[in-house]
């Protein structure tokens, strides 16, 4: 039995609860018990990257009222689809939302833990973190994965936010050491990263709406899946669509599917004619 389950007297919290220390709630579970963290158990030897299903890409970008994000729905595991309709885009808090690319299920693990630690900090100190502090804090998670990223079962997350302090919409990206690097106005992560990367450079332009800037990201997948095989396309047959979620002053909100549907019955129609999607104006 962990320490966490002993308790001196019926009904009371157990005393480590009541002790004095961090607001960290991952450093508490480091602390009472470790076992509970995704990173400390041993890895499995050898590559176990075939083992477990895979997210693949994630885009997000700046708009004149925040932040966009969007992910495909598709997870593999090898050469097989073991997933049509995963979501991959979850809120982190009320202003910050996390995609998440590698291995799915330690990836969604880490996501659990991140949104653990926003909702204890801001219990504990009775204010949230900055959105630095937000982008830190899963830089400390991240670390915590690297052994089992060497054995294959990576987690390469995108982090994107409202910042109250600047009025505007932010982008951070990671590598599997947890390096932290903030994007400007686009990124992507995940499998297809490049083909949506290049896609959103001729699309993305400043003071974007949140319609164009959507527009913008579904053609930046619907790019993706053209070129990698690992990105799933909008499934018309069984109207299964990218997940699209927006931060903005006004905190996190998903689009709903049925705006999304609409939007990319209007890309794929267009594509019929355009193949390749639209061009840049050479401007």
């Amino acid at each position: 039995m962990s320490r966490m389950a002993a308790s001196s007297s019926p009904g009371r919290l157990p005393e480590p609860f009541l002790a004095n220390g961090s607001a960290s709630f991952s450093e508490f579970l480091a602390w009472q018990a470790p076992e509970l963290l995704p990173g400390s158990r041993t890895p499995p030897l050898g590559d176990a990257s075939n083992l477990a299903r895979h997210g693949t890409t994630i885009v997000a970008a700046t708009y004149a009222d925040g932040v966009l994000m969007a992910g495909d729905r598709r997870a593999t595991m090898g050469n097989i689809i073991a997933q049509r309709d995963i979501e991959k885009v979850f809120p982190a808090d009320e202003y910050s939302c996390v995609g998440i690319a590698g291995s799915a299920g330690p990836a969604i693990e880490i996501v659990r833990l991140f949104q653990a630690e926003l909702e204890h900090y801001e219990k504990i100190e009775g204010t949230t973190l900055s959105l630095d502090g937000k982008a830190n804090r899963l830089t400390t998670l991240i670390r915590g994965n690297l052994a089992m990223a060497m054995q294959g079962l990576a987690v390469v997350p995108l982090f994107a936010g409202y910042d109250l302090e600047s009025s505007q919409g932010r982008i951070f990206s990671y590598d599997v050491t947890g390096g932290r690097y903030e994007e400007q106005a686009f990124h992507s992560v995940g499998s297809g990263s490049l083909f949506a990367r290049g896609s959103l450079k001729k699309l993305y332009r400043d003071a974007l709406t949140e319609q164009e800037c959507t527009t913008a990201l579904v053609q930046a997948l619907y790019d993706a899946a053209d070129d990698d095989s690992a990105t799933g396309g909008p499934d018309l047959t069984r109207r299964i669509f990218p997940v699209v979620t927006a931060v903005t002053a006004d905190g996190f909100r998903r689009i709903p599917d049925e705006e999304i549907a609409t939007l990319v019955d209007a890309v794929v129609a267009a594509r019929m004619d355009r193949p390749d999607g639209p061009a840049a104006p050479l401007t």
